[in-house]
Parts: C-alpha cells; sequence; structure tokens
C-alpha cells in the first residue's frame, strides 16, 4: 500500500503524465507537509452547485472529497468533457465505473454515488490524450442520466456526511489509532517517502484524515467505493481501521517472507563462495569435482553396448545433473541415477556352456534321487541348445514341500549352464514397487530388485531363483503377483520397464525359476506362465544315501572332522530319520547329523577315547529319546478297526479308522479334527450302507436302533480329505456285519453314492508309509494304475495292490466270511405298528 497519495508517489512510476504532475505541484508548495495543510484548509463548499452534473467515468480510483488525484481522460467522450468544462466553471461529477471494461459506459456501467470534482489543471499530452488534475469537494447521486450525448449529463442529489464532534473521546481515540495504524504501514513499506510520516503527523482535521487515508489504502476498488457511500464519516474511520488493519498484518507476513528469502539468498551466496574456494583446492590437490565425476560417468557410458535411445536419455540426464547445484537434494539422486545406468550390464551376456553330458553329472552329483525332475531340466536345456539358447518359452516352477533341494536345483543349473547365479526371496511380499521400484522422484527412491538384482550379477542372462513364488502377498501397496506377469511373459520381457530405471530392460535372456510349496496361492495368471514340475519327498532310502553322499561330507567339513574320526552305519542314519525327524526334505536330518557331529568333535577336541563306529543303539545316548512315533501295523481282531493312507506334507502316514456301535436312536458321531471334507466321506459311506443293507446282510433296524461312532485317532491333528472314503466305509460295514478286516491290509480312495472308487493324490508317499509299517497288501482305484507305474519298482518290493472300481470289490478284498473272535450280538426290537405308522407319515411328508 502506498500512504501517500498516487500524486507524492508519482516521482517513482513510468508513467510520465504522473511525473509531470507531480513536479507541478511540487513547484507550487515548498515541501508535503505545506501541501498536506493547503489541502486540508481548503474545505470551502462550492456554491450554486447545479442539478444537472456533466458525469466524468474515471477506472479504477474512487475521488474523496478535498482530495487531489490525477487522472488521465482518454476517451473521446470525455475529453470533450473535460475541454468544455475547462473553459467554464471547471465543475464536473466523477463516478468510478463498475464494468471497467465498458468503453461508453452506461448508468448501469457506473456507481450511483460520486463527488463533485474542480479541475486545477489540464494538461496536453501526446496522442490527443489529457491529463487533469482534480479537487474533490462533495459528494453526489446519480438519479437519472438526462443527456449521453456528446457526453454524460446527470440529475443529481448532494449528499452531505454526518459531521464529527471532534472533541469526543472516542473520535480522538479513533484519530490516533488511524495514525498509529499509519506509521506501522509506512515502517513496513519501504516504497513509501518519509516525508509522508511527517504529513500524516501534522493532520489535524480527522475528517480529512479519514478521507485521505482511505483514498490511498491498497484496497480494492469495490471496498474504496464502500467506503465513500457509508454515509457517517465516524463509520468510514472505523471501516477504514479494520483495512488497515489487515494491511499491517499482510505487510508483516510479507516483511517476514522478505527477511527469510534475504537470508537464504545470502547463505547461498556464502555456499557459492566456499565451494569456488573448494573447486581451486581439489584442482590444485588434483581432486575430481562433481563435473570431472559427471565427465567419468559419460565415459563410461559411451563403452556400453546399449541401445541409442538409452545413451541419448543417459547424456540427458548427465546434462541435466550439470546444471544442478551439488548442494542441492536433487544432485545426488541424478548422480546415483546416472551409476545405476552404467553399472547395469547392457546386453552383457556370459557364454552358455551346452554340454548336456556334464549337466547330467551335475545334477546327480548334486542331487541324489528326484529323477522326474532332473529329466524335465535336461530336456529344457537340450530345446534351449538346439535354439540357440533363445529363452522363449515356459518359466520352469518346482513346486514341493520344503527341503527336498528346490533351490539348490537352480544352483546346480547354472553351475551346468555357467552362467551367474541370482537369488531373489518373495517370501512375505506385499510392495509391487520391490518389483518395478520407485519413480526417482520420490525421496529415497530404488529400483526394484529384478534389476538390482541383475546388476549384482553382472549379466543380463543370469540363472534367477524366484524362490517362494506362492508367498507373495497383496494389499494397499500394490499387487506384487500382477507385477510379476511382466517379468515371466517371454512376449512382454523383453522391455521390461521400471519405475525408476524409465527405460526398457531386455530380460529375455534371463531364466527365470521359480519355487513353491503350495500352488494355491500362486496367482492364475501367473501359475499359467509356468511349468509345474512337482518335487515329491524323499523316501526313507533316498534320505539314507543323501545323507552319506552329501550331508555327511559337507557336516565332517564344517565341524573339522576328517573321515577316519568317525562313521555312522545305515541303521543309526534309518533310526535318526524315523524316530527323530519327520519331514519330506532333508533339513532337519542335518540338524540331528549336526548334533551327532559335534559329540564327536567334543571327544576329539578333548582327545579322549570314544567310539569311532555309531550304531542304532548309540542315538539315544547321543541325541535323547526318540522324538516321534511311527505308526505301525498292530494285529486286532475287533471289528470296526481299518487301516488307512494318509498324505502329509512331510510324507505319508497310516491312519486307523475306528467304528463303534452302542444302543441308542440311530445318531451319528465324528471325532478326531476331522475336515469337512472327511465328515462327508463318513455320510456318504452311512448312506451307501443303508441303501446296500440287504445286499451286504445288514438288518436296517440297527440303523435306527443303534448309534454310530467314527474315530480317527491323534485327535489333536487335523484331518482332511476324501482319500478316506473307503477306509471308512470298510470299517462300517465291519462293524454292522461283524466280519474280520484282512490283515495288513491297507487303503485309499474316495468313493460315491454310486459305488465308485475315485482316484486320490499322494500315491507314492502313501505306499512308501505302507511299506514302511509292515503292510502287505493296498487296496487303490483303477485310475491310481499311472501313479503306481511312475514308482521305481525297489520301492515297492513285498507290497501287492488291489485295483478296484467298485466298493463291491474294496469289500470282496478287505472283509472275510468269518466273524470276529467276540462278534456283537444286537439286541434288535420289533418295529411295532405305531412305529411303521409313523415312518409311513414321514416318507409321505418326505414326498411332498
Amino acid at each position: 500500500m502506498a500512504l501517500w497519495t498516487k500524486l507524492v508517489l508519482a516521482k517513482q512510476s513510468t508513467m510520465p503524465h504522473f511525473e509531470d504532475t507531480f513536479l507541478m505541484l511540487a513547484e507550487a508548495s515548498d515541501n508535503f507537509t505545506s501541501l498536506i495543510n493547503n489541502l486540508q484548509a481548503d474545505e470551502e463548499e462550492l456554491k450554486e452547485l447545479p442539478e444537472e452534473l456533466p458525469i466524468l467515468p474515471v477506472r479504477n480510483s474512487v475521488l474523496f472529497p478535498n482530495i487531489i488525484i490525477p487522472v488521465t481522460v482518454t476517451r473521446q467522450k470525455a475529453i470533450k468533457l473535460i475541454r468544455k468544462v475547462y473553459k467554464g466553471n471547471r465543475i464536473v461529477g466523477v463516478v468510478t465505473q463498475k464494468n471497467h471494461n465498458a468503453e461508453d459506459p452506461t448508468l448501469e456501467d457506473l456507481y450511483s454515488v460520486g463527488t463533485v470534482a474542480y479541475i486545477m489543471k489540464m494538461i496536453g499530452l501526446p496522442n490527443e490524450q489529457n491529463t487533469i488534475i482534480i479537487q474533490g469537494k462533495q459528494k453526489f447521486q446519480i438519479n437519472e442520466i438526462v443527456r449521453h450525448s456528446p457526453y454524460l449529463v446527470g440529475k443529481v442529489t448532494y449528499l452531505n456526511d454526518e459531521p464529527l464532534e471532534e472533541r469526543r473521546k472516542d473520535i480522538k481515540v479513533l484519530v490516533q489509532s488511524l495514525k498509529e495504524a499509519a506509521y506501522k504501514i509506512m515502517r513496513l513499506n519501504p516504497d513509501i517517502p518519509q516525508e509522508a510520516e511527517v504529513a500524516i503527523h501534522n493532520i489535524e482535521n480527522p475528517t480529512f484524515l479519514i478521507h485521505f487515508l482511505s483514498a490511498n489504502i491498497n484496497v480494492e476498488v469495490k471496498e474504496k467505493q464502500e467506503l465513500l457511500e457509508i454515509p457517517s464519516v465516524k463509520e468510514r474511520g472505523t471501516k477504514l481501521l479494520s483495512h488497515m488493519l489487515r494491511e499491517i498484518e499482510l505487510l508483516q507476513i510479507k516483511q517476514e517472507i522478505h527477511t527469510k528469502a534475504h537470508s537464504d539468498i545470502d547463505q547461498q551466496q556464502r555456499d557459492y563462495f566456499l565451494r569456488q574456494q573448494i573447486k581451486v583446492l581439489q584442482d590444485e590437490l588434483g581432486m575430481d569435482g562433481h563435473e570431472q565425476e559427471i565427465e567419468q560417468l559419460r565415459a563410461r557410458g559411451a563403452q556400453k553396448k546399449w541401445p541409442e535411445a538409452v545413451a541419448k536419455h543417459f547424456n540427458k540426464e548427465l546434462d541435466k545433473a550439470l546444471r544442478l547445484n551439488p548442494q542441492s537434494p536433487e544432485f545426488p539422486v541424478a548422480l546415483n541415477y546416472a551409476e545405476f545406468m552404467v553399472d547395469l550390464p547392457w546386453n552383457e551376456y556370459s557364454e552358455d556352456v551346452f554340454d548336456l553330458k556334464k549337466a547330467q553329472e551335475i545334477l546327480d552329483q548334486d542331487h541324489y534321487g528326484l529323477e522326474k525332475a532332473k529329466q524335465r531340466i535336461i530336456e529344457y536345456l537340450a530345446v534351449l541348445k538346439l535354439k540357440g539358447g533363445d529363452m522363449r518359452g515356459p518359466i520352469l516352477c518346482f513346486y514341493g514341500p520344503p527341503g527336498v533341494g528346490k533351490t539348490s536345483l537352480g544352483r546346480s543349473i547354472a553351475k551346468a549352464l555357467g552362467r551367474k547365479y541370482v537369488r531373489m526371496s518373495l517370501g512375505g511380499l506385499h510392495d509391487e514397487a520391490e518389483i518395478r521400484g520407485h519413480r526417482k522422484t520420490y525421496i529415497g527412491a530404488m529400483p526394484g530388485r529384478i534389476l538390482q538384482n541383475i546388476k549384482k550379477a553382472g549379466a543380463s542372462n543370469p540363472v534367477f531363483i524366484l524362490d517362494e513364488i506362492d508367498k507373495v502377498g497383496s494389499d494397499f501397496r500394490g499387487d506384487p503377483a500382477s507385477a510379476l506377469l511382466e517379468v515371466l511373459d517371454p512376449e512382454q520381457n523383453n522391455a521390461f520397464m521400471d519405475n525408476y530405471l524409465e527405460v526398457e530392460y531386455d530380460l529375455s535372456k534371463v531364466m527365470f525359476i521359480a519355487t513353491a510349496n503350495s500352488l494355491d496361492t500362486i496367482h492364475p495368471a501367473l501359475r499359467d506362465r509356468m511349468e509345474i514340475i512337482e518335487i515329491t519327498g524323499y523316501t526313507q532310502e533316498e534320505k539314507v544315501e543323501i545323507a552319506k553322499r552329501h550331508l555327511l561330507p559337507k557336516l565332517r567339513k564344517e565341524h573339522g572332522l576328517k573321515a577316519r574320526d568317525f562313521s555312522i552305519d545305515d541303521k543309526a542314519l534309518l533310526k535318526i530319520i524315523e524316530e527323530y525327524t519327520r519331514e519330506s526334505g532333508v533339513r532337519n536330518l542335518e540338524q540331528k547329523l549336526g548334533a551327532v557331529m559335534r559329540h564327536i568333535a567334543k571327544w576329539v577336541a578333548m582327545e579322549e577315547p570314544y567310539k569311532k563306529r555309531i550304531k542304532a543303539e548309540d542315538i539315544e545316548t547321543i541325541l535323547g529319546p526318540p522324538i516321534f512315533d511311527r505308526e505301525i501295523y498292530q494285529q486286532n481282531d475287533i471289528a470296526g478297526v481299518v487301516i488307512g493312507l494318509a498324505w502329509t506334507p512331510v510324507g505319508g502316514e497310516i491312519l486307523f479308522v475306528e467304528a463303534s456301535l452302542s444302543k441308542g436312536k440311530g445318531a451319528l458321531t465324528l471325532s478326531g479334527q476331522l475336515g469337512e471334507v472327511m465328515k462327508e466321506s463318513a455320510v456318504t459311506a452311512l448312506s451307501y450302507l443303508k441303501a446296500h443293507a440287504e445286499e451286504l446282510g445288514i438288518d436296517h433296524r440297527i440303523f435306527s436302533q443303534y448309534d454310530l461312532h467314527i474315530h480317527v485317532p491323534a485327535g489333536a491333528v487335523p484331518k482332511d480329505g476324501p482319500s478316506a472314503g473307503i477306509t471308512m466305509l470298510t470299517a462300517l460295514a465291519s462293524i454292522y456285519t461283524q466280519r474280520k478286516v484282512k490283515e495288513r491290509l491297507a487303503m485309499t480312495g474316495e468313493i460315491t453314492l454310486r459305488g465308485k472308487v475315485l482316484p486320490v493324490g499322494g500315491i507314492k508317499e502313501k505306499l512308501l508309509a505302507a511299506r514302511r509299517a509292515g503292510i502287505s497288501e493296498v487296496i487303490l482305484s483303477i485310475r491310481n494304475r499311472k501313479d503306481v507305474e511312475e514308482i521305481d519298482t525297489q520301492y515297492l518290493k513285498d507290497l501287492h495292490i488291489h485295483y478296484v472300481d467298485t466298493i463291491d470289490q474294496v469289500l470282496q478284498i478287505a472283509l472275510l466270511p468269518e466273524k470276529v473272535k467276540k462278534p456283537m450280538h444286537f439286541d434288535l426290537e420289533p418295529i411295532g405298528k405305531n412305529q411303521d405308522q409313523a415312518r409311513e407319515e414321514n416318507l409321505l411328508s418326505d414326498s411332498r
């Protein structure tokens, strides 16, 4: 705001007519104070004011009584008006335009209240323009416009403000407050001349002070017009004070910002001089500055084998870094980005070794068993050899329980091909940015882990293990599984776009291998892009060989022992496997063998005598009592007990299904933490028996007069699945007929109400569990024959397998003609007439 009038500030304006007007009036007054005194003393009212007054519309300014302002006149109507009036009484009505864009304003474009002005001086300017110096005299209100040509003439009513009682205390306080506010504004605004403070101090007329400040306050024209239209000078002064206080707040904030900006500029200048000194010192010491560092990166980039578009983008980023202040936060971000780009192995590949015989030897040397998986890997490498290293094809996914060698298979593939090996764990990954990276505009932005591992490998064709791909999560931070679709799609990954890198990177030569423990949680689209190779658990025989060939030599070396220090026989290994571990893989076995090694190492280090040959009877001394009890066959002569086969994540198991009858009303009880599917199998088996009771020689009254309880031992272990269907049916048939079940017989299969036996999974593990438990015969669905044929015959010795298609065939094999030694005698009550009537009514109700 300028507290001095536009006239006083005209000397700072670039407009020549302001400067001429100021000089003219300054010559008529020795100083600002005398000018102010002349203005406030000139309050003589004009005499004989006409009823019709020529109207001069003005834009962006409001004239107050007794105030002098310069006005530049450019419109033809206004020029005609002032020229004619200047030759006459020099009286004109000054009214502010509402619409400042109107070139020929009408009554609707003007405010209704204006000020009578006296033209003190008219100055001619080039381009037929004129500047007039006018002094406000008295307010008026336009009633109507009586003439529009050659200029506006209006019929007006003259307005008089309510006079101020200058002696009242509230008026004195108001005047003092206005002056203090004016002084504050002048101190906060350096553009206001120092003489203005003296001039304000010498203003004694309260009305003139209010008008003077109102004319020069820095507010919108609309708010100035509102001040002019207020009829009470006191209310006008109060409103003016509120505007001035608001202006003080704005100026104070502006001053704070200016002070802070000035201090920042001073700090920047200081930093600049210090940087220049550092640069000189670096040059003297032969050290590299940031320009040399950027040029070194540019030289490294010139040697890269990247595409032309990438090279252009890289140089553009370096040019941008050169323009940055090294102390600015953007500079290290730009430098790190450029360094990451040159560190990536663009089109740099390791040479493949396609010696399939050597690859087979490496796989056999590193892994015992897993023949199916190794065969598929060799086939995959053979196709890769014939295609000249073209990786377009399905991504391999090793699926199986923990500890069976999925990840180590990937390491063996890298070793066989002569490629670099990198592994990325996806377990618990929830953030999509871990795959694609963050945009480098964010603080702490990083590239995705895919490109980070490629940079770590130093080649663009490593064997890349995506470990635990089934454990990828999804939440508000994004869906990493969806981001992996582009990575694993051979049609897309040749132009992989990382958010941090911002340019395309070719991943088509990378051999991606995924591992998973479960297929259920893998994204369907992701699973569709992979070829699943199932890796089942090891048999006991395989675990013994793995321990002898791999684990024992490795652990001896880790514990500082030598082969001559001790040996362990096969029975001892088998005891550890059966009684101290329960797993599909060999991780726990390695831990237990490590405990044995530490036991031996203690005696060797103490140089005391010890047994160098570890036998089965020594294991409990070293490892303590057995942890697990394996289910083995138990001969029984009780009806309703049948052996089933179950699959678990740590291998196969046998389980006993027990059924018992007690006097009651036909209720069914299931126990043993059975899942929903297993409960449905029990209900299906019972329904089938009821439907075929006469064929099996079962009195149908037993179903309604005896309660049935089915229990599967190990009640603390949850159990589920349909594979116990034929086992439960056989147990129920035995308990209801009291026939004996064939000895050393186990079974697995799903049943239907039509009497069909359906195939189930986990056949290899189940058969191995049956063999370990001393089972000699197993009943399977005929559709499981293909699964048995894939198992090595050495694991099926002494095991006879019956393939069945119907439940009748199962019962014919499983149930012997004779009854158990102590058969149960059923006390059956005859069905009375009332019961028959009730049964008929229930049947009739059900049919309706």
